[in-house]
């Protein structure tokens, strides 16, 4: 029998616009009370000021379950995780704009594997307008590198996942933004070869694991005394296919049925 998970991406974008006090996207799914329950309890109700958002694309709920002590620095750096259920199909960019407009593919207009500029409101132009300043590291080509183009933000294109982690530690430094988005494609591109179980894959989901513990210990620190929020936040799942490899895109438990965590602190 089938078992999905009821809270839901689409709350993203409007959890953190509600914790950030600004307006959530236009017609974006209700925040979640779960969330939002744990910050005003860690931050005395104060109103986010930071943000740090990582995207690890393709961690499953099924791998976080089997593997879940490779999560461990994850768990170090949070407060709080919550499953959630994600939207068809399963594949990046219709995951990711459920995830930053609140809205399902019907309504934001990507329903296929392709990487169009969004032309509905997203997390990033509600932010903008109300004067945070939003950026998008990334590797270069990849769907969250171009569905969220021309926008009032700043954008840094990479050529791997390492390059994207040690800029947005530059960025973090720096100071100069209040929401850093962070993508690492690198389990996903490994899974889709290897399989989600080879022990390259499995390397590459603890890479991401320490890689987020780092930007979060550099964000804490850097972040001092001011109520600031971290995630961890996959699109997707994933699930073995004929040859040892691995796929994603479909309607079943293992591609739907993903994992997020959250940090808070001041």
């Amino acid at each position: 029998m089938a078992t999905r998970n009821t809270l839901r991406i689409t709350q993203t974008a409007p959890t953190i616009a509600s914790l950030m006090d600004f307006p959530a996207p236009k017609g974006s799914d209700a925040p979640n009370e779960v969330v939002l329950s744990v910050a005003k309890k860690r931050l005395g109700g104060e109103t986010v000021k930071k943000a740090l958002l990582y995207n690890p694309d393709a961690i499953a709920l099924w791998i976080f379950q089997k593997y879940t002590e490779h999560f461990i620095p994850v768990f170090e750096n949070s407060d709080m995780l919550i499953p959630v259920h994600s939207v068809m199909p399963s594949v990046t960019p219709v995951c990711f704009a459920s995830m930053y407009t609140g809205l399902m593919p019907k309504d934001h207009g990507i329903e296929e594997y392709i990487k169009p500029v969004l032309r509905v409101e997203t997390l990033f132009d509600t932010a903008a307008a109300a004067g945070k300043k939003p950026i998008i590291i990334s590797t270069e080509g990849d769907s969250i590198s171009m569905i969220f183009l021309e926008r009032n933000m700043d954008y840094i294109f990479c050529k791997t996942p390492d390059e994207c982690n040690e800029k947005a530690l530059e960025i973090i430094e720096k100071d100069e933004h209040d929401i850093i988005v962070v993508y690492n494609g690198n389990f996903d591109e490994t899974m889709h070869t290897t399989g989600p179980e080879a022990d390259e894959a499995i390397n590459e989901l603890k890479h991401n694991s320490a890689a987020y513990e780092k930007l979060v210990s550099a964000a804490e620190k850097k972040w001092k005394g001011i109520p600031a929020m971290m995630a961890y936040l996959p699109d997707h799942g994933c699930h073995e296919i004929d040859g040892g490899m691995g796929s994603h895109g479909l309607d079943m438990d293992s591609d739907m049925n993903i994992i997020h965590f959250y940090k808070f602190c001041k």
